[in-house]
């Protein structure tokens, strides 16, 4: 059983809503991530979605985008992402990380040798956004030997065919985009994106965890009373662009300021029970 598949059981057993922020590896240094995603897990989080940047994020709003040119900026790679995610596992080896991002880097790379290395490094998941299910066999299969799972979007202009194909092939959990458009928009139908995920439910038992709007406490309330979890991405980027970086470090107190927010909805969702 994957550690995602593991996590998640518990949180189930537990009565625990997922969740799940979204950074942008090496954003604005791959050391202040590796802070960063310490301070994600103290702050509550269940899994980390660490963003591997791309120079054309075509689902992403100015937020993300700018979050991955920074990174970029910073001489950020598919490998250096790898590497921070082993230096994370030298002290936590048990919650989830997913890989998210765009398939050019990865074909770059080949299959291969990236579903290799990220095994070995601690990955516990992927998602290409821009990957079709009916492409995704032989990535899927890789994953699948090593315990590994392949996370799909599903978005409100899906057709019936591909959700069901989506629901086919992927594993984990299924992360369902609230809105029309890229991240970082405002959730707007509360109404629709309820009977989305109930018809969902009706075609898979894959947990779902819904994205894309949620700014604070209370747009993740209403959206987890909906669905399995949350998560959190332009939110989080947006305040890690407000960190002041001196010399290529950033004080305790500012990173700990930087996720209170993921703390409050934390407790937020707990209430929730």
């Amino acid at each position: 059983m994957s550690k995602i598949k593991q996590t998640i059981a518990t949180a189930k057993a537990d009565g625990r809503k997922l969740l799940i922020p979204y950074l942008v590896a090496g954003d604005p240094s791959l050391s202040i991530s590796l802070q960063l995603m310490h301070e994600l897990v103290r702050a509550g989080s269940d899994i980390i979605e660490l963003g591997i940047p791309f120079s054309d994020p075509s689902s992403d709003g100015e937020v993300i985008q700018l979050g991955a040119e920074r990174a970029l900026a910073a001489g950020t790679t598919l490998s250096s992402v790898l590497q921070l995610v082993a230096e994370f596992r030298q002290q936590n080896n048990t919650t989830p990380v997913v890989l998210m991002g765009y398939l050019n880097p990865v074909e770059v790379m080949g299959y291969e040798a990236f579903v290799g290395e990220a095994s070995k490094v601690g990955v516990d998941g992927v998602l290409l956004v821009d990957m079709p299910p009916s492409e995704s066999v032989n990535l899927a299969r890789l994953l699948e030997g090593l315990d590994m799972d392949l996370i799909f979007l599903v978005a409100p202009t899906t057709s019936d065919q591909r959700t069901r194909l989506i629901c086919e092939r992927a594993s984990g959990y299924l992360y369902y985009v609230s809105l029309k458009g890229v991240t970082g928009a405002s959730i707007t139908d509360t109404g629709s994106i309820a009977k989305k995920v109930a018809e969902l439910r009706q075609i898979t038992q894959l947990p779902i965890v819904i994205g894309f709007g949620i700014k604070d406490e209370d747009s993740a309330a209403a959206m987890a009373e909906l669905a399995d979890g949350v998560v959190i991405g332009s939110a989080l980027v947006s305040r890690i662009d407000q960190l002041e970086v001196i010399e290529g470090c950033v004080d305790s107190n500012a990173l700990s300021q930087t996720v209170a927010f993921i703390t409050s909805i934390r407790k937020r969702l707990d209430n929730l029970k």
